[in-house]
């Protein structure tokens, strides 16, 4: 019961999965099984790792004593782990990128917005009326670090720029 009372927290876990039917699945059940709660799954089948994998983020809540259970129960199913811990971010930020989406290769902008901001994509929903083809919208849901809203929103200008984007961004108080 000790662990009810425990205050849950955030994690990060980011694994390499091979392109195979069922392994996303095989990923999850660790987490379920030792107590974590899915918070998100971000799933980059467009790009490989360099042991040629598929990069996977599961972002999770769970209390802290059983966070080295979720990791083991995932390596003792055969999961490969490159990364574990905490969940540094305290601050989400939402907003729209509009324009074709789907031609100018959303999981490299996905992956850009990541890697060259620090922020961390939460939740991701695509809305394409007309179809892949035309004109698509996304809401973006990334988890920043206060200090670092300012560079993340430079970053997903940037690449929407490159890209013939529009960026719909948050209202927030002062300037940014």
């Amino acid at each position: 019961m000790a662990d009810v009372a425990e205050t849950r927290r955030a994690y990060t876990v980011r694994l390499e999965l091979v392109d195979e039917p069922g392994e996303l699945m095989r990923a999850l059940r660790p987490i379920a099984e030792n107590g974590g709660n899915l918070l998100s799954v971000f799933h980059e089948r467009g790009n490989l790792t360099p042991r040629g994998n598929i990069p996977v983020e599961v972002d999770l809540e769970c209390s802290p004593g059983r966070f080295d259970d979720v990791v083991a129960g995932l390596r003792d199913a055969g999961v490969t782990v490159t990364q574990a811990g905490e969940d540094g971010y305290a601050e989400e930020v939402t907003l729209l990128l509009v324009g074709h989406l789907v031609d100018t290769d959303l999981s490299d902008t996905l992956a850009t917005v990541e890697s060259c901001s620090g922020a961390s994509v939460t939740d991701f929903s695509l809305d394409a009326p007309a179809g892949t083809d035309e004109q698509s919208s996304a809401r973006l849901r990334l988890a920043v670090d206060p200090p670092q809203v300012d560079e993340v929103l430079s970053v997903v200008r940037d690449v929407a720029d490159r890209k013939g984007l529009q960026v719909v961004e948050p209202l927030v108080e002062g300037e940014r």
